[in-house]
């Protein structure tokens, strides 16, 4: 069985790690002086691939500290975190001067109440004595507050293509692959800020020959080929024959609700006649309907009337085809909606530290002392700097409170 490159060119040391300097940095000064932290977890955030999970290995190989992961997918109640976690988090090592706790992908865990995993894992920050990373792409998540409280935030960015680059360049020497520059740039850009992706696409081009060409490169992307959004729609919008729109769907990665989001934003500018559109747009809420009923009571054979309705429904919904060209574009909705998200999560965190250190409520800090907040934040630096210590407020709280 071949050996993945992935866990082959796992980086040993933490001077391997590539486009992650300052989060490692902090990592490493965590792990170092975790007698003297005053919180004794460290969360890591960022993208997938980015190297969240290989810096604490290559961080605890330095200090000799016995590694214990978890993925926090196997276990959610406090039953199993204890005893998983819990004993492991007492006791000393047998073999090393002590250990690094590393508790993967978080978002695993149950945010319910009466499941208490959440729970559980703070309590045992608060009496651990090791230190104990967290990793997860969201920190904002409401479910999280009571563990940002006990933890430092440490953001892994996003690496760019030209990192991913030097990694897969560096495999290509050590397992002397011809390359064509080109295609391994092409290749680094493909895997999108996702270094493991980026291993795992150049070890199937080239184990059987031994070399990346732009051909294998352009093989890979016909291999795992997926119709666009807008080659679809085509077969719906600029098309009245339901038998070819049914299959409209079939290939593309879009799931039903990015579909109705597509056909939404795209529609109006499709069909000019509106009467059309009406019919169109009565299709389309049959077929909600339908997702809904799947939505309560689990009726999966209910897809086939959503797909049916979405594609062929749409397509005959016309009385003739538009001949105009249409450039289909993905609605920016999404996008915006998970910016703004992002912003509120990071607003509601802020004023429930702000809520327990004030004794108030969260809805109370932000109608009335987040806005006076950001004021002295934007405007005395030095008064915003004592207000963050005594509001044990984390340096990306502190970068929103000065916006």
């Amino acid at each position: 069985m071949t050996l993945s490159w992935v866990k082959k060119y796992e980086p040993k040391k933490i001077g391997e790690i590539e486009g992650q300097d300052e989060a490692v940095k902090e990592l490493d000064k965590f792990v170092e002086s975790f007698s003297k932290q005053k919180k004794r977890a460290v969360l890591l955030y960022g993208p997938s691939g980015s190297g969240k999970t290989v810096s604490v290995y290559a961080v605890a190989k330095k200090h000799n500290l016995e590694m214990l992961e978890v993925n926090a997918s196997d276990f959610r109640n406090k039953e199993q975190i204890d005893s998983k976690v819990g004993h492991a988090s007492r006791q000393m090592s047998l073999f090393t001067k002590g250990k690094v706790i590393l508790v993967d992908e978080i978002e695993g865990l149950s945010g319910q109440q009466d499941r208490g995993g959440l729970a559980a894992l703070a309590k045992l920050i608060d009496e651990t004595a090791f230190p104990i990373v967290l990793t997860a792409q969201n920190p904002w998540d409401q479910k999280f507050n009571a563990i940002r409280k006990k933890t430092s935030l440490i953001h892994f960015e996003e690496l760019g293509y030209s990192n991913i680059y030097n990694v897969l360049k560096r495999i290509c020497k050590e397992e002397k692959i011809k390359f064509d520059d080109i295609a391994l740039k092409g290749l680094a850009r493909r895997a999108g800020g996702d270094l493991r992706a980026g291993i795992n696409d150049l070890q199937s081009l080239v184990e059987e020959k031994k070399e990346l060409t732009r051909e294998s490169l352009e093989y890979l992307s016909q291999r795992s080929k997926i119709e666009s959004m807008p080659s679809a729609l085509i077969k719906v919008l600029k098309n009245s024959d339901p038998k070819i729109a049914l299959g409209a769907f079939e290939n593309v990665e879009e799931d039903i609700d990015k579909q109705f989001i597509w056909l939404d934003e795209n529609l109006p500018k499709e069909y000019k006649d509106t009467s059309d559109l009406a019919r169109a747009y009565e299709f389309m809420s049959r077929a909600d309907v339908f997702k809904g009923r799947i939505r309560r009571w689990q009726h999966w054979r209910f897809l086939v009337y959503v797909n049916a309705l979405l594609t062929a429904g749409v397509a005959v919904s016309k009385d003739e085809k538009y001949k105009d060209f249409v450039s289909y574009t993905p609605t920016r909705r999404i996008l915006k909606i998970w910016a703004a998200n992002m912003k509120y999560q990071k607003r509601k965190a802020i004023a429930a530290k702000i809520a327990e250190k004030t004794h108030t409520s969260s809805s109370r800090v932000m109608k009335d002392t987040l806005p006076y907040l950001q004021t002295i934040f934007r405007e005395n630096k030095k008064m915003g700097k004592e207000l963050a210590d005594g509001l044990d407020l984390e340096p990306e709280e502190l970068d929103w409170l000065s916006k």
